[in-house]
């Protein structure tokens, strides 16, 4: 795949394959078994090339939390400008190490699993690939209780989490929390204090960890929409000068103080990476001088709940379908499955969407269930059983959760099928 994605690069900086994938998808997918997942290889290098110019020469390191496909994280961090991995789990990061594509992960959340820590603490090697992330005192005496019996290889290398939300305040009191309850640490007096306290664990002569890195994501403008589309075009007006405004404020604010906390860090020692912003900041974070890297991934495939910025529009590279089991009506019909429900607050906006044949709408009453999902409307009169139906998915990595490989689309003919992370073997949440 890797030689394929290198060209398509090329071809896609200019443009690729939008919406009329699917009907491509459908021709191409005639005879194969349903439940499955696609990846348009052109819409991919039209991402991929998207998100190199949005970040302006500052690297970006690939969250993998939205790709789960091994063979996708090699072929896209081959390409200048993409730099070391965003893992979402140690065990992930331990078995992406394990071979030498994958130099250099960054594990975004803090880790309990201690019998993961303790393998990684003997691996000289793991410990001078993976770090770590942290954001209390709490989490680094659980981590030193858990090496007791334990001889580390190396200092394991730890990333300070700091918290990006925003915080509006008023006459000096605080007016509420805009972004996602992550870390305590908040300014450079909490970041330096952990600083110190991560410096100052050593046994037998060595120090147990060593501080290389900060991360602060700013969920608030990268994870929210600018531009919702609700059906209701009045509201979604005010609501997007309203988001855009909080977005710039919160902007402004994150900046300042992501600037002072690594200016106090920088006091006690050198990092070697400070991270930020996601796939929907990355031109707004690329400003910041404090920031040496970026973080992207749900970008590179386009899912549903990145149909509503401003800035940039992903072409739509994975989607899914399924079959047509059953009509219950003359203007309905049911599929297998569809149900893939994806993360965050329970609302439409989670559900996947039909996509083609075009004229298809989940009924309000039932929506997308976990073994079958009716569908209603004029493109329900043209489907028999064992036909397709399309899907997008509203998250970008958690489609691969349901299928064992991604079948690769170049130009709308199959030319390669990738597994994924559950076609081989592993699932990490």
């Amino acid at each position: 795949m890797m030689h394929l994605v290198n060209s398509a690069l090329e071809r896609g900086r200019s443009g690729g394959a939008g919406t009329e994938i699917w009907a491509a998808a459908d021709q191409a997918c005639v005879g194969r078994a349903a439940p499955l997942a696609v990846l348009d290889l052109q819409a991919l290098s039209h991402n991929a090339g998207s998100l190199l110019r949005r970040a302006n020469g500052v690297p970006i390191r690939v969250a993998s939390k939205s790709i789960r496909s091994r063979e996708v994280l090699r072929a896209v961090v081959a390409q200048d400008g993409f730099a070391g991995i965003l893992a979402f789990t140690l065990p992930e990061a331990l078995w992406l190490a394990a071979e030498d594509t994958f130099t250099d992960i960054v594990v975004a959340y803090p880790t309990a699993d201690f019998t993961a820590l303790r393998a990684l603490a003997i691996d000289a090697r793991a410990c001078s690939r993976v770090t770590l992330m942290v954001d209390s005192p709490e989490q680094l005496d659980a981590m030193e209780a858990a090496l007791l019996d334990v001889r580390p290889a190396a200092p394991i290398r730890l990333a300070v989490d700091l918290d990006a939300s925003w915080r509006p305040s008023v006459a000096g009191r605080t007016m509420g929390h805009i972004g996602v309850r992550r870390s305590p640490v908040r300014t450079g007096a909490d970041a330096l204090a952990m600083a110190l306290d991560i410096g100052s664990r050593i046994r037998g002569g060595q120090k147990l960890f060593i501080l290389v890195g900060l991360m602060a994501y700013e969920a608030q403008i990268a994870g929210l929409q600018d531009t919702p589309h609700t059906g209701n075009r009045v509201a979604d007006a005010a609501k997007s000068v309203i988001l855009k405004r909080i977005q710039q404020a919160s902007m402004m604010e994150v900046t300042e103080r992501r600037g002072n906390v690594v200016a106090a860090v920088r006091n006690v020692v050198e990092l070697e990476f400070v991270n930020g912003g996601g796939t929907g900041s990355l031109e707004l974070t690329a400003r910041d001088p404090a920031v040496t890297e970026l973080a992207a991934g749900s970008g590179l495939f386009g899912p549903t709940l990145f149909d509503g910025y401003s800035r940039f529009s992903p072409q739509h590279a994975v989607g899914f379908a399924t079959t047509v089991v059953r009509r219950p009506a003359p203007d309905m019909v049911t599929v297998l499955g569809g149900g893939w429900i994806a993360s965050g607050p329970h609302g439409a906006d989670r559900s996947p969407v039909p996509v083609f044949p075009p004229g298809l709408s989940m009924l309000g009453t039932e929506g997308a269930g976990e073994v079958q999902t009716p569908l209603k409307g004029a493109g329900a009169a043209t489907l028999g059983i064992g036909e397709k139906v399309w899907f997008r998915h509203a998250k970008s990595g958690e489609v691969c959760e349901h299928v064992n490989a991604l079948e690769v689309l170049d130009g709308g003919a199959l030319t390669d099928q990738v597994l994924t992370y559950r076609g081989e073997g592993k699932a990490f949440v």
